[in-house]
């Protein structure tokens, strides 16, 4: 179960990415807000909501914060806001997942555009990248949390609800699921006692694209430009994370 996954380095590349903290806060308050308007303001009925504030306490947001997205989710400012999605091609045909929420789809849709024809790359038509991503669970957990459990036995429980691959850290652990073991992962955390930094779906490539280093520094600045802008939640590429390019990242 242990292992270098690919998927696992593009998680890292992105939460590196992710550290500006305003951005990771967007992108949850979006979610609470979300989760509150489709399932009410009560996390103990709200299963998605409960999921929201759980991530969001791994992002260290605070408590008023919290408080006022779900708030927002409960009134009407929330009613235009739409969760879309965009599929397309960085240069070199490196396939670029976007998921994103906005409540003005013609402002979202030109902003991607105009990043795809600057830095050129194109916008496809949804479904065209269905065969490249599959959609799983993965779940960060803080290894601090997992109590007097051993490693071999948290395996064997993670095994147990649903873990396809395990990736072990220093500090934390990241966990895969199938999308269909995605609530019994959640299931076995509660069981165990372990709350999870964050728990996603998220979009893992199938298949990858290895470029040289150079080049693919040029295909992640339009990875970078998609996750800059304030409507896109999330960025999912197919780009090969060779060992080469993660050192070189690193220097930077």
């Amino acid at each position: 179960m242990a292992g270098h996954s690919k998927w696992a380095n593009i998680k890292h590349r992105k939460a590196a990415q992710d550290a500006k903290r305003s951005k990771v806060w967007t992108r949850i308050i979006k979610e609470l807000t979300i989760a509150a308007r489709d399932g009410g303001p009560d996390p103990d009925t709200n299963p998605a909501l409960r999921l929201a504030i759980q991530n969001a306490k791994g992002a260290n947001m605070p408590k008023d914060t919290m408080e006022r997205a779900i708030k927002k989710g409960s009134g009407d400012e929330a009613k235009d806001l739409q969760e879309v999605t965009y599929e397309g091609y960085a240069p070199n045909g490196v396939a670029v997942f976007i998921e994103a929420t906005t409540d003005n789809l013609n402002r979202t849709v030109a902003n991607v555009r105009s990043i795809f024809n600057k830095y050129d790359g194109s916008l496809g038509t949804n479904g065209s990248l269905s065969f490249i991503f599959d959609q799983k669970g993965v779940f960060t957990i803080d290894n601090s949390t997992t109590g007097s459990i051993g490693k071999d036995d948290l395996e064997l429980e993670l095994i147990d609800g649903g873990a396809e691959e395990v990736e072990w850290d220093d500090e934390i652990t990241i966990v895969t699921t199938s999308f269909e073991d995605y609530g019994n992962m959640q299931s076995k955390l509660a069981e165990l006692g372990i709350e999870a930094k964050s728990t996603e779906l998220q979009r893992i490539p199938v298949t990858t694209t290895e470029l040289d280093v150079e080049t693919a520094q040029k295909v992640l600045k339009i990875i970078e430009k998609f996750e800059e802008d304030d409507d896109v939640q999330a960025v999912y590429h197919n780009l090969e994370m060779t060992d080469e390019l993660l050192e070189r990242l690193n220097e930077e």
